[in-house]
């Protein structure tokens, strides 16, 4: 049978399980947007900026597991996903971004709107393909779902010259995908999962360390029983919160720079550290090489460039970490309650607890926890970045994964109302809230269109302090408050900007209408919310470490 390519592009697209698009057309994706207009399949999500069909299609992936897919047209179009792109990278979200480019004949004559879209993208994806030709679209399409959702996900280009799109071709979609030079490993190596069963069963002091690998790999289960079997408290980086449920006695919450304090003290105490997908980040670690100094380390990862890369490591696994930790659990034998070192983890909860000094001001901790009570943790929080993002990490409970999407390595602003749009057509019967700043939420605010378009009832939870808040802080703590650039002295009336495009607007003033409002915007059922809190101006994350401090070097309050 012969397609066009843009046909054989849909098609194969059906055939690896795509069922939404998020994009914005152009010239050069012209052809594939004639072919949508027809399909019954296929739902086409029209964002209001290409970044926002980025974060659309990665916030997709975070809250279903499947491959999000965005689109965009040449030149500019496929440059505003690059943020997206890189963002999906930094957090390995399998990603699969559909980009149109200039005819064949054009190509490298600076023609209109072109752009070397392989080459721009090439060190923030795992692949990326250029595709001239009608007959290489449904192989080039098996191989980049493959490569974008197997071993350590992430994000996969495929350009495609206009010429390609129109063309026909004899259509055959390739029922698998093999390459000898990428072959991710899944099992954990006999010896090594041995050694490590050893280690934690002689330990004295164990923690484990769970990252965002855990959820990828929906290991949540194998953590919690391995934490149970052997009595070993639990702390996540901010990609894994959700993989432990954060209600037990077991949790430390997040460690690292905002972390909670007895989570950063257990680290630093411990005598054997097990990180499982993980990647010993900056921001988890402080100051390198006092992290963990008395700690023997096992390091579980699919990746084996990860190990070993920033830490020295003394039992190294590559696997998947699913496989990985029911191949240990089966191996380690169960501990007895570990009772001195519990004890300790205890009293460090009792005298750090994560607090804050209630006033007649609203406070953007409390706004957080009213959230968390009134869905009764159950819904899946998106947020910006900044104090926005580490106020929603610390105050909101977080029981089951997928239910925390935020940009971790890249930390990019403007990711949460796009991020939380995804997320609520991936769970259309789920309560998502967009905690956000009001400086993160200005950058994509234009995505609300697209939330009132799809009738999604998301909740947009804006902390206003009429600042950019973390960059504020550390003026304040480090630079004696030499508040340059960072104050917002401008904003916008949010509550009017949301009824101008089609939202609901609210706003609380004092700390006795926050309840209100969030039951009030709960009560949405096919429009957005958003609640403009006035928080208190210059109100701080707290604990912090200070750059190159150990963790354990706290600013606590």
């Amino acid at each position: 049978m012969e397609y066009t390519g843009a046909k054989a592009l849909v098609e194969s697209l059906k055939k690896e399980g795509v069922k939404v698009i998020f994009g914005y057309p152009g010239g050069t994706t012209i052809p594939l947007y004639d072919v949508l207009y027809d399909d019954k399949d296929i739902k086409h999500i029209l964002t209001r900026h290409e970044q926002g069909a980025a974060h659309a299609a990665d916030g997709y992936a975070r809250a279903s597991g499947k491959v999000g897919v965005c689109c965009a047209t040449s030149g500019p179009g496929a440059t505003n996903l690059i943020t997206g792109i890189a963002t999906a990278h930094m957090d390995s979200i399998p990603l699969v971004a559909i980009t149109g480019q200039v005819g064949t004949a054009l190509l490298g004559r600076d023609s209109f709107q072109e752009a070397d879209v392989t080459g721009i993208t090439a060190p923030i994806t795992k692949h990326n393909y250029l595709i001239k030709t009608a007959e290489e679209i449904p192989q080039v399409v098996k191989e980049a779902f493959y490569i974008a959702s197997t071993g350590r996900p992430g994000p996969v280009v495929i350009d495609i010259c206009k010429d390609a799109q129109m063309k026909k071709a004899e259509y055959k979609h390739p029922e698998k995908f093999e390459h000898p030079g990428y072959k991710p490993t899944y099992s954990g190596h006999p010896k090594q999962i041995n050694a490590a069963a050893k280690l934690i069963s002689n330990a004295k002091k164990p923690v484990l360390y769970v990252g965002g690998g855990v959820i990828i790999s929906g290991a949540n289960k194998e953590v919690f029983e391995l934490a149970e079997k052997c009595n070993i408290p639990v702390t996540t980086t901010l990609m894994g919160k959700g993989a432990f449920p954060e209600t037990n006695n077991l949790s430390l919450g997040m460690l690292g720079m905002h972390g909670t304090a007895y989570a950063n003290f257990t680290v630093t105490d411990c005598d054997l550290l097990i990180a499982v997908g993980a990647r010993f980040d900056d921001r988890v670690t402080g100051h390198i090489e006092r992290f963990a100094p008395d700690a023997k380390i096992i390091h579980i990862d699919i990746d084996p460039a990860e190990i070993g890369k920033n830490v020295r490591v003394d039992i190294p696994i590559v696997g998947d970490v699913k496989n990985v930790l029911k191949s240990l659990i089966e191996k380690v034998k169960p501990k007895a309650k570990n009772e001195a070192w519990l004890a300790q983890v205890a009293e460090w909860k009792k005298k750090y607890p994560l607090s804050y000094k209630k006033t007649k001001i609203i406070k953007p901790q409390y706004v957080v926890e009213m959230l968390d009570e009134l869905t009764k943790g159950k819904a899946i929080i998106a947020t910006e970045v900044g104090q926005n993002q580490m106020w929603a990490a610390q105050f909101f409970k977080y029981t089951k994964p997928r239910t925390f999407i935020s940009s971790g390595g890249l930390g990019t602003m403007g990711y949460g109302l796009p991020a939380a749009i995804g997320a609520q057509i991936a769970k259309p019967e789920a309560v998502v809230i967009d905690i956000a700043g009001d400086g993160s939420i200005q950058m994509n605010i234009q995505e609300l269109t697209t939330a009132v378009n799809n009738k999604l009832p998301i909740i947009i939870a804006v902390l206003n302090n009429s600042f950019l808040g973390m960059v504020r802080q550390w003026q304040e703590v480090l630079l004696n408050k030499r508040y340059s650039a960072t104050n917002l002295c401008n904003n916008p009336d949010f509550v009017k900007v949301a009824e101008a495009f089609g939202a609901i607007g609210l706003r609380a003033k004092k700390p006795e209408d926050v309840k209100k409002v969030i039951q009030q915007a709960l009560k949405s059922k096919d429009r957005p919310v958003l609640i403009d809190f006035v928080c208190e101006k210059e109100e701080n994350v707290f604990p912090f470490v200070p750059a190159g401090q150990a963790i354990n070097e706290m600013l606590i309050d």
